[in-house]
């Protein structure tokens, strides 16, 4: 018996040793990868910069070493940061080791805004002298309204361009909750605050309608705007082509209607990019992308580390979203803020905003810290593809309010959503529920009953007094009366084209011209650019990429194209308290 405890101690000592060392060893190999990962990367004359758009583009990607590789399905998921391919764009524009930009973009996971946005800095980059290439066996809509900025817009001689206008799709869950037994209980202001009309409807009311047609033909019209322009095509001529839909025509048709340059296969592609690099036929060409490139140290033009700062802040995703930690996070977001006002160095701050907005409460916190920053020096909100709802309820109270053409914004109105699971829980499973309170009301709010008149009056109210602070925050901020803002307001979406009419946007603009505006502001002449938040630490990325991403995966290599309603539930169901969001995730397609 001795040796059996003996040889069983030492066993388990030999596997907690060799487990540690193996931790040791995991750690050493990470360590190892992120510090070759963090080296500057060496270019080679005459190389160009490829432009391929086949990662998610986020406002800002996280900084992990692994985000390329999902610890779930072992693929690709690292997304790009649109502040890293502007970066690229602006840093090339002037680097004698770049002769040009070779875009081969399929599709763009990325609204139109941003594209916009790439669009903007690639036009800034011709000026430069350098030339632009674009080739695509296919061509999205969105990569084709990027591609079109190129001096060269080249199309395999079997491949095809999508060209038929835009679409956007509503899913309603309304007959779905009824054949469950659930009645979604909505308490809202404003007849365009259309969130709830999914839970209520089968199809869109006129005034949802209304406004879905008022935006996308906007969108559309600046998209051919810019097309018109570069492919020197009228709006009736882009218009015809739409309707015929050459999304399934062959090239031909699309050489002929002037949408592209030429039809080349690739090998005759490569040996344009070597005349214009002035690579012998023997070599390849060189070419190296934004992961690589963006770890290329930029020159400067004066010596050391500025100290005078400009804050870009960014703030992407739901306000207070408790279906994940994605998204924004009031406290957070609202210390970062306070932080900066603070900071005796930073002299400006941008708030970047992509947010379809959130919990009303949230966005009030996040408001206050907006005007006190306003307060003490520049604050210029950049809007990037929807600041919306409770989006624009956090940029109301900056200096200047900045947007892309084809950004998505308004949705200035809130509503209260409380699911009645009677029927479901009673007559579908057969549970039964009974209650003991000590006051009339004690238990408000429930989900396994009707609300009463009195319980539906009281929340209507709160809605009210919560959509009156909302409008008062916009016209504070904006210099308008309240009624003017609740005409424009009652939930209505505009398009940036729109809204500038209306005076809820100030000028045009991406991140790029904000920052500049900023600058100006500020009257900063030697300055640096600090991102905030500031990001986790990409040991802390690794493992949560590692405990979260499997679940994820599965559910989306499961449910493909569907996973985005899966999302939209789980997040309106994880929502508390009354909300200022957008009416619906827009796909336009």
């Amino acid at each position: 018996m001795k040796d059996f405890f003996k040889f069983t101690l030492a066993s388990i000592v030999g596997v907690m040793i060799a487990g540690l060392l193996l931790l040791f060893i995991t750690i050493g190999i990470i360590s190892a990868m992120v510090s070759v990962s963090e080296e500057p990367a060496q270019i080679e004359s005459n190389s160009v910069l490829l432009l391929k758009f086949d990662h998610e583009i986020v406002d800002r990607a996280k900084k992990n070493p692994f985000g390329d590789l999902d610890f779930g399905m072992f693929k690709s998921s690292q997304p790009v940061g649109l502040n890293d391919i502007l970066d690229c764009i602006r840093k090339a524009k002037t680097d004698d080791q770049i002769s040009g930009i070779y875009l081969n973009p399929a599709d763009i996971q990325a609204g139109i805004a941003t594209v916009e946005e790439i669009r903007s800095a690639l036009k800034d980059f011709k000026t430069s002298g350098k030339f632009i290439y674009a080739y695509g066996d296919v061509f999205s809509q969105k990569a084709y309204y990027l591609a079109t900025v190129a001096d060269s817009l080249v199309l395999n001689p079997q491949g095809s361009v999508d060209f038929r206008g835009l679409g956007g799709e509503r899913t309603f869950y309304k007959r779905g909750l009824e054949k469950l037994g659930v009645e979604m209980q909505i308490v809202r202001h404003g007849k365009f605050k259309a969130a709830v009309e999914p839970f209520l409807l089968d199809k869109m009311s006129e005034e949802n309608r209304l406004q879905t047609e008022t935006y996308l033909n906007s969108l559309w019209r600046e998209m051919l705007t810019d097309i018109s322009a570069s492919r020197q095509m009228g709006f009736d001529e882009l218009n015809d082509i739409a309707d015929m839909v050459a999304t399934f025509r062959k090239a031909d048709f699309v050489k002929q209607k002037n949408l592209v340059d030429q039809l080349k296969y690739k090998d005759q592609v490569i040996d344009d990019l070597k005349k214009l690099t002035g690579t012998s036929e023997k070599d390849d060409v060189k070419a190296v992308d934004i992961f690589k490139y963006i770890k290329v140290p930029e020159v400067r033009e004066q010596k050391g580390l500025a100290r005078k700062k400009i804050a870009v802040i960014y703030a992407s995703g739901s306000i207070d979203n408790n279906a994940s930690d994605e998204g924004i996070q009031s406290e957070e977001l609202s210390r970062t803020i306070r932080e900066a006002r603070r900071d005796s160095s930073i002299k400006a701050i941008v708030l970047r905003i992509n947010s379809p907005g959130g919990s009303a409460y949230g966005s009030e916190v996040i408001w206050r810290e907006v005007k006190l920053a306003a307060e003490t020096k520049p604050v210029i909100a950049s809007m990037g593809d929807v600041a919306a709802s409770g989006g624009y309820y956090i940029a109301a109270a900056a200096d200047t309010i900045m947007a892309d053409r084809t950004t998505i914004t308004g949705s200035i109105g809130i509503f209260g959503m409380i699911p009645n699971m009677q029927n479901l829980l009673t007559n579908k499973l057969g549970i039964t529920q009974d209650v003991v309170t000590t006051n009339e009301h004690s238990d408000m709010i429930s989900v396994t009953r009707p609300m009463s008149a009195f319980e539906r009056d009281l929340m209507q109210q709160t809605i009210e007094d919560g959509y009156d602070t909302f409008i008062s925050r916009v016209a504070e901020g904006r210099k308008m009366e309240k009624t003017a803002v609740d005409e424009i307001g009652q939930g209505r979406v505009w398009a940036a084209s729109n809204a500038k009419e209306i005076k809820l946007v100030d000028v045009y603009g991406g991140l790029t011209d904000a920052i500049e505006l900023a600058k100006k502001m500020a009257k900063l002449d030697h300055f640096r650019i600090v991102d905030l938040p500031k990001l986790k630490d990409p040991f802390e990325e690794l493992m949560k990429e590692i405990s979260g991403s499997a679940k994820a995966g599965f559910m989306k290599d499961e449910m493909g194209e569907s996973y985005k309603y899966y999302e939209q539930l789980r997040g309106l169901i994880s929502q508390k308290g009354i909300l200022a969001r957008m009416p619906y995730d827009i796909d336009i397609h």
